[in-house]
């Protein structure tokens, strides 16, 4: 499907041939494609009357999404505990892990507030030490994080995202596990901004807990996510907010006045139920596009996307780009910082002339994706530009 894009944008994002707008805003919330947006109405209009949705249909859409997550990121799908948001995930890391006073959770400086208030309210609770590593402005050193470990046993918790929300920068997820797993460090992972315009192989990136929303590069509603917790963690990890269907015999309705807190063996026991089973329904229409067109395939057509804004960013002298320069160091966010104009009076241009974008700590972010067009990232550069 991937190589016929006017196609595609024809039959999933109908709303793009208007020409009247440009979408590159992906890193703040994805667009449904139009498979995405039928399955809602379908369960809206099944939901008006409850009695349409059977028992199975309502759970296997929770099963299927399962299933299409394990299968976009390399793992079983008894790893997968669907979720709301990508916080749901990392406060179950925050609080699921046995951390006691006195531990050390260690994050880059930087981190979108998610993966930060958690932490800090884990400090304030049981004692641990949130310590966050300031980066100057650089991509998170292996080498500077391996002496971290070396010099401060105390460590426990490696937390970080995958790929920044301000900058874009992608840190090495393989290397840094390798680090953890040889420490017996835990390492917990925001993918939120990276899984979609990257391909992930979450065994391989030696993860322990890896939380993402859907809502963004995964193209799915407000409210669609998981969490991922590794196989040889689950039986080790009690849930510290507690649902009535994470504990085995729950899937029987007739028999629910037989209390037992004998937690189920797989990563369900972290779903906190009831979850909102139509945007389940819909996300998995949104990951069936994701595989058909092949995960591998988006990836790298929205990293190839933003590589012509790094171009075109480095022939100029009115702009200079806030992401990192190696290619291998980003994902398919782009930040410019306009040299001549005030960025908010750029953004205000991008708004006026149709552009979605965000203003992120000062710069211009960019966020396209496999649906987008080099002539709308042309088009939207042309706007960014302060030489008229």
């Amino acid at each position: 499907m991937l190589s016929d894009i006017e196609s595609l944008r024809r039959t999933e994002f109908p709303w793009t041939l208007a020409g009247d707008s440009i979408y590159l805003n992906n890193a703040s919330t994805g667009p449904l494609p139009a498979r995405t947006v039928a399955v809602l109405d379908e369960w809206s209009r099944l939901r008006s009357n409850p009695a349409q949705i059977t028992q199975e249909r309502q759970f296997g859409a929770l099963a299927r999404g399962r299933e299409l997550l394990a299968r976009l990121i390399g793992c079983d799908a008894g790893e997968i505990a669907l979720a709301t948001n990508t916080s749901y995930g990392i406060n179950l890391a925050a609080w699921s892990l046995p951390l006691e006073a006195g531990d050390v959770v260690l994050a880059p400086d930087g981190e979108f507030p998610a993966n930060v208030y958690p932490w800090m309210q884990a400090a304030a609770v049981i004692g641990v030490e949130y310590r966050r590593l300031p980066l100057e402005g650089r991509p998170l050193d292996v080498e500077r994080l391996r002496a971290e470990l070396d010099a401060d046993p105390r460590i426990r918790v490696v937390a970080l995202s995958w790929v920044g929300f301000a900058t874009g920068t992608r840190v090495d997820l393989a290397a840094i596990g390798s680090l953890c797993r040889e420490r017996k460090v835990f390492f917990v992972v925001d993918a939120i901004q990276g899984l979609g315009p990257l391909t992930l192989d979450v065994r391989a990136c030696g993860a322990d807990i890896l939380a993402c929303g859907c809502q963004k590069w995964l193209l799915s509603p407000w409210g669609a996510g998981f969490v991922y917790v590794r196989r040889e963690l689950i039986d080790e990890l009690a849930p510290a907010d507690v649902s009535w269907m994470g504990v085995k015999g729950s899937d029987d309705f007739s028999r629910l006045l037989d209390y037992d807190l004998t937690w189920r063996d797989d990563a369900r026991r972290f779903e906190f139920v009831t979850l909102p089973f139509q945007d389940m329904a819909a996300m998995n229409a949104s990951l069936e596009l994701v595989l058909e067109c092949g995960a591998r395939a988006v990836a790298e057509r929205a990293t190839a996307l933003a590589e012509r804004i790094v171009s075109w960013a480095a022939d100029r002298d009115d702009v200079c780009m806030v992401s990192p320069p190696r290619r291998e160091q980003r994902a398919a966010i782009i930040s410019l910082r306009p040299l001549r104009e005030a960025p908010e009076r750029v953004s205000e241009r991008l708004r006026a002339t149709g552009v979605s974008h965000s203003l992120r700590e000062g710069a211009i972010r960019l966020s396209p994706h496999f649906y987008n067009t080099e002539q709308e990232i042309d088009a939207a550069l042309a706007a960014v530009s302060a030489i008229r």
